[in-house]
């Protein structure tokens, strides 16, 4: 199966840590057992699923005021895996 050229997820509804790890995980494609935290993500992103070509959030700005040290581990596991994977990491956009 070919990957996925771009995936565009929405961040304007995510209001907690949990809503934005089950919107991550259903935008991704992340197996049930999920843990739901910043260690599995970067497991499930560099292991566990294909990632797309090009990646976008919406709502960036917003989510980053409302939970702001998540959206700084977010990118920083994005920026993560770009360095250690960059034929297997997304380019990622942030609007």
């Amino acid at each position: 199966m070919p990957r996925l050229q771009r995936l565009d997820i929405d961040l304007n509804a995510v209001t907690s840590t949990a809503e934005l790890h089950a919107t991550l995980r259903e935008a991704l494609g992340f197996p049930n057992g999920y843990g739901a935290n910043w260690d599995a993500f970067w497991d499930a992103i560099s292991g566990l699923v294909e990632m797309p070509v090009q990646l976008k959030f919406h709502g960036w700005d917003e989510l980053a005021t409302r939970l702001p040290r998540d959206a700084r581990l977010l990118r920083q596991c994005l920026d993560e895996m770009k360095n250690q994977y960059p034929q297997l990491a997304a380019g990622v956009t942030f609007g």
